[in-house]
């Protein structure tokens, strides 16, 4: 008999699924199956590839070493029509940790951490990639939990320099600022239909005006959150969670 609960056991799995069996090797799933839900044959579980497919699952076996999951049906999750990319600046101490478990439940689509010349945190690259892969790990771990069907695509540390000049893709540009001529983000979205979105989030004490103009002149539309001064984290949550809504 399947005893399955959807809202408490769901995994990701790094691999695409080929044929009616799931292998589970890597050791903090295995402890978390088997340790932390105290899992065993024949209870019902739930993953995901990360590339829209999620399966419903028995385990067949589960030991120290190894679980092997019996696929019992898969669907293809339905896919977001608007494309969401938030480019945020890095935050002091741990801040961007929460900020990827946030968005990632809010359903982004990429996210970019960003250098800003506000930023205070400096990363060798040593620490970037370590960064880089606690950040995706996050990533994962709030995907499990929300039950959306794909990982966000969290990107490496990228100058804000950068990420303005490939913003070309995106139809809709958004940078939310403290100072200057701005119209608010409900104005801009009411009516719009784009279908990539790319947002900038600045540091604590804001863009520099050149900053501000260099986006302006790659087409960024200055906006304003409401009248309050939110933390980076805040703007960052504010702003996806609004165009989820909106649009």
């Amino acid at each position: 008999m399947l005893r399955y609960n959807r809202g408490m056991h769901r995994f990701y799995l790094s691999e695409e699924v080929k044929g009616d069996s799931i292998a589970i090797d890597n050791a903090e799933q295995l402890h978390h199956l088997r340790d932390v839900l105290r899992l065993r044959a024949g209870d019902g579980v739930a993953a995901f590839d990360g590339r829209g497919n999620e399966y419903d699952c028995i385990i067949a076996q589960l030991s120290r070493k190894r679980a092997v999951l019996a696929v019992k049906a898969s669907k293809r999750a339905a896919t977001e029509k608007v494309g969401l990319t938030i480019a945020c600046a890095i935050p002091k101490k741990s801040g961007m940790d929460d900020i990827v478990d946030a968005l990632t439940q809010l359903g982004v689509d990429a996210i970019i951490p960003m250098l800003t010349a506000r930023v205070i945190v400096r990363l060798d690259e040593r620490k970037k990639e370590a960064r880089l892969e606690r950040w995706r790990e996050i990533a994962r771990g709030a995907a499990e939990q929300s039950h959306r069907p794909g990982l966000p695509r969290v990107a490496p540390v990228t100058p804000i320099e950068d990420v303005i000049a490939g913003s070309g893709a995106f139809d809709l540009r958004l940078i939310p600022a403290l100072t200057g001529e701005r119209r608010h983000i409900r104005e801009v979205v009411a009516g719009a239909r784009p279908q990539r979105i790319l947002v900038l989030i600045g540091p604590e004490g804001d863009f520099t005006p050149q900053e501000v103009a260099l986006a302006r002149d790659a087409g960024f539309i200055p906006v304003s959150l409401g009248e309050n001064v939110l933390r980076v984290g805040t703007a960052a949550v504010a702003a996806a969670g609004y165009l989820r809504l909106a649009l």
